[in-house]
């Protein structure tokens, strides 16, 4: 991802293994402060996914690809390392497929095999939005939902990726920018990645996404956690609502995803499990509690949005309809 620094500009990744610790940007601060966080065990990394200072599916496969090196770095179990990292987050698909990917190379040097993965994906990124960049014309106006730009993604993002080829290639575009709700992660992530490329956007309310979509909107592009055999997908709370809205008013909605993010073992979005996070993330906004004490919050951090609202899934493969993967 590109960042400006007081020195230009500065192309860094999301998460990274040097030496025998792994340094990854600290999700959770961004965009008041700028922090490189360095994680030396396995157990430090679970740590790291569960509290989203790493956060995004891809990110969060690179993440337990990284923590199961960190655990042969240390000589630890590698099974007892690879149940811890399964419980971290248990929606996005790409933690466990990182998990199982390097267990299979457990006679290897895991830690080479860690930034295989992670390069792996950076490059499947990049074909996705060569891929997807085809569907942005020049003059439209798109909207997206949470962050899956290369803080969620290792490096060039998902949903993000088209709109970087996009715009790299001089197409007048301009962003949409769902605040996403309730940690915030399109206001304070996808606007700040889309301000140190310099791309055209605006943050806008979750509920204000439907009065765009009416006048103004001509592409969806989101990212997905999740996607059954069926094309149901799991993507942060939001999503399902804005699939809906798309369908009514005659936008097309496309996700972006890897390969990575299919789970070919479950046939519908029923069986994929909802993360439920804590109550406090709804009641407060940073330190401050915005609700009256005695209220109680729900708190799903992803919905699942059926496959017949996706127009097609953008993957480093091709632009697939649902029901031909």
């Amino acid at each position: 991802m590109i960042i400006k620094t007081a020195k230009g500009k500065k192309d860094i990744r999301a998460l990274w293994l040097e030496g025998r610790a792994v340094k990854a940007i600290d999700q959770r601060l961004l965009p008041a402060k700028f922090k490189i966080v360095t994680i030396r065990t396995h157990k430090e990394m679970a740590d790291a996914i569960s509290n989203m200072t790493v956060r995004g599916a891809p990110s969060i496969g690179a993440a337990a690809a990284y923590g199961m090196a960190l655990a042969w770095l240390n000589r630890k179990d590698l099974d007892g390392a690879a149940k811890i990292m399964r419980a971290t987050r248990p929606t996005a698909h790409d933690l466990f497929y990182a998990v199982d990917w390097m267990l299979d190379r457990r006679s290897g040097d895991l830690a080479e095999a860690a930034d295989e993965y992670a390069d792996g994906i950076v490059e499947m990124c990049k074909k996705i939005g060569q891929n997807g960049a085809r569907l942005i014309k020049n003059g439209h106006k798109i909207l997206t939902h949470c962050n899956a730009g290369a803080l969620a993604t290792v490096d060039f993002g998902t949903a993000l990726a088209p709109i970087r080829v996009a715009y790299r290639a001089g197409k007048d575009i301009f962003v949409y920018v769902d605040e996403t709700r309730p940690r915030l992660q399109g206001a304070k992530l996808t606007a700040w990645e889309l301000v140190n490329e310099g791309i055209p956007h605006r943050i806008i309310p979750d509920n204000a996404a439907g009065h765009y979509m009416k006048d103004s909107v001509d592409i969806v592009i989101v990212g997905a956690d999740r996607i059954a055999v069926n094309g149901d997908f799991a993507n942060k709370i939001g999503t399902y609502s804005k699939a809906v809205l798309a369908k009514e008013n005659g936008v097309p909605f496309y996700v972006a995803a890897p390969v990575s993010t299919f789970d070919r073992k479950i046939r519908n979005g029923r069986e994929i499990v909802i993360e439920e996070r804590d109550e406090d993330e709804v009641l407060s906004v940073g330190h401050c509690r915005i609700a009256p004490k005695g209220s109680r919050a729900l708190n799903p951090s992803f919905d699942v949005t059926p496959f017949r609202y996706v127009q097609g899934f953008i993957t480093e493969n091709g632009i697939l309809k649902p029901g031909t993967f």
